[in-house]
């Protein structure tokens, strides 16, 4: 007999917890740059409630303005509302965070105050230890008002409930115009009957968001929204926003705004109005723990689909209800891994970085089908959906990869969305930072095109492989070293490289022998930046003069590179480590490099000039001892970083920026024993898994078989080290394992030790 426990709403036994139940979506969630050791800050995740994959997300919000993406960070200490839109582990200031739902009683507050500054507003200081996240759902009580604040996502939609004290003024008040990066640019809103209202806000770039304008940002949130209390006592508040003011990120922060938005116009009982700073409130009676009610529809058609997406998804006011379908969402979203062993903080890590690998590249498209394109028409499709936020610099590292095992279908979506953008918008190349539908051109490299290539090699083809290819092509057309042989930056030589060799992989499997040979050529112009004379890579002038060496050597941070050193960025040859290894100087001399670029890092493994795990270039890194013959080292490697890089803590949960899933898509591969090294290839590298086992539902779509299983025998904290290994009961011997073999299913069985065999996989 089992003692029965009720987690996340849904009655289980304590033998076999729900998945979900070990979700901490508190883990990452702050932008403490003193305590990240760098302005770029630590995980920088939302702790809001969300689905897998969805079009909304319903998260607290503590600031806007700065390079708080999430628009949240754990040690603030006041909330300015709850938004139906946001960013996930993001830099460069943010964007979203629409459609700002504000529960408040007493006087009407219509500036959201700033917390630093001390100037008061419709925020709330709240009490921390109130604060309650858990995978579709988050609460807190909010101590100015005395209101506890509870919501709950739907992938389309999201509702909240507000429990006030006794007051005669309680208020339900919703910003339209707040932005995370800016503001909104002009806004609607029309009361519809007696509990409905409907509207929408639009998002350019002189309103500052992504990249505080510079991502190109050009989108519209409409909103459909019912209450629980009918409209009596309502209203709409406006400020008066000069037509020649600046709307960026750095006028909204400013002291003077807020003074501007507290003396707001009123227009009470106003039913529809349209204009350039707005929000809506309804005021009402409440007594003693009185429940209140939001529910709205979120889209980025148009109105009509809003209403769709509400009335499909949230047919009542059940908020319990809502609770478990999500919360059920999570438990069989997150069943498509299974691990047994390890501890209970180990699974919460493992289960929230899994997680947070499933927030992006969410839904772009309504219940009906429709979407918004790359050409601002609406578009329909029954055959796959749209989805947004491809992070590509960063996801197709290991959040990608990930995903052809789990979700190939979420990649397919993406390769179609990625692909119809670009004849949608008629620029016919594929963006490496996409954000609804802007090409805002962040970063580097062409990760789309490895995207593609590594997904067509595993099977995932359910798009227009001619057009692909031809914008994959014009990509690296567009953006490569064809002209000089290199480009004057180390970062770009070595990406535009590694994406050559992506393309000439996808000529091969089409049957283009021309352009195989053509890319592969092109693959190798990394060697054009090396420079035998310092023993690394170095940049040059165009008219191809090195540039001088600095100081601090390898060591000096941006030195044509980008967020790294060249260090850190001259081990990104993953398609040609056996050249790399010849430029360097041979096996071994490669290898003790490898080693002192690792034993020199922190052993709380923040953001170093070494092997710096807070940042993308290096992800690969640790892989790279399987394909120089020294697997042992990898195996070390990557059990210590799962271990030291990754906790169980919202301010420390995360070493360096979330990067909409590749920061936890590398623990959840890492720490299951198999992870890439070069996506394109079809090899998983062999690592030392933190569990006993790793079961790994493959969805018969795409693989022949149903479930890829990895044993460890005698594993503990000591016993890092892979003895041996057996591939469905026979001898194996490689320290990687093919796309092909995972996919017909299977079990790969490991025994542990805690001294190397320097016998296994070499």
């Amino acid at each position: 007999m089992f003692t029965l426990q009720v987690i996340g709403q849904q009655t289980t036994t304590t033998k076999e917890k729900s998945l979900a139940y070990y979700v901490n979506p508190f883990i990452g969630s702050s932008n403490n740059t003193a305590l990240a050791g760098s302005y770029h800050g630590l995980g920088k995740t939302f702790p809001g409630a969300v689905t897998p994959f969805g079009l909304t997300q319903l998260s607290p919000n503590t600031i806007t303005g700065g390079d708080n993406g999430a628009g949240y960070s754990y040690e603030h200490k006041s909330i300015e509302g709850f938004a139906f839109t946001q960013m996930s582990g993001i830099g460069w200031y943010g964007d979203l965070g629409n459609f700002l739902v504000m529960p408040t009683t007493g006087q009407l507050k219509t500036n959201s105050g700033r917390e630093k500054e001390g100037i008061s507003g419709y925020r709330s200081l709240y009490d921390k230890k109130s604060e309650k996240a858990e995978a579709g759902y988050y609460s807190v009580e909010l101590t100015d008002y005395q209101v506890k604040a509870e919501m709950v996502a739907a992938p389309h939609s999201g509702i909240m409930q507000f429990t006030y004290p006794a007051n005669k003024q309680s208020r339900i008040q919703i910003d339209l115009a707040r932005r995370v990066g800016g503001t909104s640019t002009e806004q609607y809103v029309k009361v519809v009957n007696d509990n409905t209202i409907e509207g929408w806000m639009k998002c350019d770039a002189t309103g500052g968001g992504w990249g505080n304008g510079n991502g190109k940002p050009d989108y519209v949130v409409y909103f459909y929204a019912q209450f629980s209390k009918p409209l009596k006592k309502y209203g709409v508040w406006e400020v008066n926003i000069p037509s020649d003011a600046n709307r960026k990120r750095e006028t909204i922060e400013s002291v003077a705004f807020q003074t501007v938005a507290a003396n707001a116009t009123i227009h009470e009982q106003c039913k529809e109005k349209q204009g350039k700073h707005i929000g809506f409130y309804t005021e009402f009676e409440t007594g003693k723990e009185e429940a209140v009610l939001l529910k709205a529809g979120i889209s980025f058609v148009n109105m009509e689909g809003a209403r769709k997406n509400l009335e499909a998804e949230i047919k009542d006011w059940n908020f319990k209800n809502e609770r478990k379908k999500s919360f059920d969402l999570w438990n069989k979203a997150l069943g498509k891994m299974k691990v047994s062993g390890g501890t209970e903080d180990q699974k919460t890590i493992f289960y929230t970085s899994l997680y947070h690998t499933m927030i992006d590249p969410r839904s772009f498209t309504d219940v009906d089908g429709n979407y918004t394109g790359g050409d601002n028409q609406v578009h329909h499709s029954d055959k796959f959906t749209k989805r947004t936020i491809f992070s590509g610099w960063d996801v197709f590292r290991s959040q990608m990869p990930l995903q052809t095992i789990i979700n190939p279908t979420v990649v397919n979506d993406m390769i179609n969305s990625l692909v119809e953008l670009a004849d949608e918008n008629k620029t016919q190349y594929l963006e490496r930072w996409e954000f609804l539908n802007a090409y805002s051109g962040c970063m580097l490299g062409n990760p789309a095109v490895v995207v593609i290539a590594d997904a067509y090699r595993k099977g995932i083809r359910n798009y227009n492989i001619d057009k692909a290819y031809t914008f994959s092509k014009n990509t690296v057309d567009k953006f490569g070293t064809a002209e000089l042989g290199y480009d004057p930056s180390i970062s770009k030589t070595l990406e535009y490289s590694y994406s050559a060799w992506c393309m000439a992989q996808l000529a091969e499997q089409l049957n283009k022998p021309a352009n195989y040979k053509k890319y592969t050529e092109q693959s190798f112009h990394y060697k054009n930046l090396f420079d035998p004379t310092v023993g690394w890579f170095r940049p040059k002038d165009k008219s191809g003069a090195w540039l001088p060496w600095p100081a601090e050597g390898r060591l000096k941070q941006l030195y044509g590179c980008t967020e790294s050193n060249p260090y850190q960025q001259g081990w990104f040859v993953p398609h040609d480590i056996e050249g790399l290894t010849q430029l360097i100087g041979g096996k071994e001399k490669t290898v003790n490099d490898l080693e002192n670029f690792f034993d020199k890092v922190p052993a709380d493994m923040k953001w170093n000039d070494y092997y710096n795990h807070a940042n993308e270039p290096v992800h690969h890194v640790p892989f790279m001892f399987n394909a120089l013959g020294k697997p042992w080292l990898t195996q070390k490697w990557a059990r210590l970083i799962c271990e030291n890089a990754y906790h169980n803590s919202a301010e420390l949960g995360l070493v360096g920026n979330e990067d909409v899933g590749q920061m936890s898509a590398w623990y959840v591969l890492a720490a299951s024993g198999l992870h890439p090294l070069c996506p394109g290839d079809n090899r998983y590298q062999i690592c030392t898994p933190i569990f006993n086992t790793i079961s790994i539902q493959l969805d018969t779509k795409y693989a022949s078989g149903k479930k890829f299983t990895i044993i460890t025998k005698n594993n503990s904290l000591q016993n890092k080290y892979i003895q041996s290994a057996k591939l469905n009961g026979k001898p194996y011997d490689k320290c990687w394992l093919s796309h092909d073999v995972l996919a017909k299913g299977g079990t790969l069985e490991l025994v542990l030790g805690p001294q190397p065999n320097v016998n296994w996989g070499i």
